[in-house]
């Protein structure tokens, strides 16, 4: 599947690089539209992440949420400093169909296995963003500022008694690099998991690099920047994966 995204602050469209507030890019879109082209383009889930939410939780964007909820015929996934029970249940109320979280499910595992119990496993996707050291993947939190000293495999095995559906994995180093995504990271990820929904992010810059994340068996591919500088559209992109 392809998943277009929409990062935003202060209800406008926009990029980081690898993270980084101070290397925003800014796009003159209007959210809303972007999400009713993508559907039209027949995209069948589109990725939400709430930036201002994530560095400050008195800063979600909730009314621009609602508002790209209310409006979109497809399913919305979205999240963005996620740390509450109460954060979880106020966006499935808005009619969000999966909220994803990140740094808590790193640091407050008890935590999120239970809102996976409570909500279901299909209402919740787990977002691990890492940093590839001597050839093993550690998850990064904290808007990618610390680097954990915990594997992502460690980390996917400690929700298996969930039954944890949804992972969107993202390479730091490649995200916003429009460099390629990491290719071997989903192609020993889709071994080890067959049965998890891997959704991969970071780094995809071409209808070669959707090509190669098939052919590493990733289920789904979020597209950021490439979309937003028409790289490729979104018809495209789902041709390419869906022949890769």
């Amino acid at each position: 599947m392809i998943i277009p995204a929409i990062d935003l602050s202060l209800g406008r469209v926009v990029r980081l690089k690898q993270g980084d507030f101070n290397q925003k890019s800014v796009f003159n879109f209007d959210p809303v539209k972007r999400v009713l082209e993508a559907a039209n383009s027949g995209a069948k889930l589109c990725h939400i992440v709430d930036l201002d939410g994530a560095k400050d939780k008195t800063k979600r964007q909730r009314a621009c949420i609602e508002r790209i909820v209310k409006a979109s015929p497809i399913p919305i996934q979205t999240g963005g400093g996620i740390r509450s029970y109460s954060d979880v249940k106020n966006l499935l109320d808005l009619g969000v169909s999966r909220v994803v979280i990140g740094s808590a499910a790193v640091s407050h595992r008890e935590l999120v296995r239970g809102w996976i119990k409570r909500f279901g496993s299909d209402k919740i996707t787990l977002a691990f963003d890492v940093r590839v050291q001597d050839g093993r993947a550690y998850v990064a939190t904290h808007g990618w500022l610390k680097t954990s000293n915990i594997t992502i495999e460690s980390l996917i095995n400690s929700y298996m008694s969930v039954n944890l559906k949804h992972i969107l994995v993202t390479d730091i180093a490649k995200d916003g690099m429009m460099q390629g995504a990491n290719y071997n990271l989903y192609k020993s990820l889709t071994k080890t998991y067959p049965f998890l929904d891997i959704i991969a992010s970071g780094g995809i810059s071409s209808l070669e690099d959707i090509k190669e994340v098939k052919r590493a068996h990733a289920t789904s591919v979020v597209l950021g920047r490439s979309l937003l500088e028409g790289k490729f559209t979104v018809k495209e992109a789902i041709k390419c994966f869906q022949n890769a």
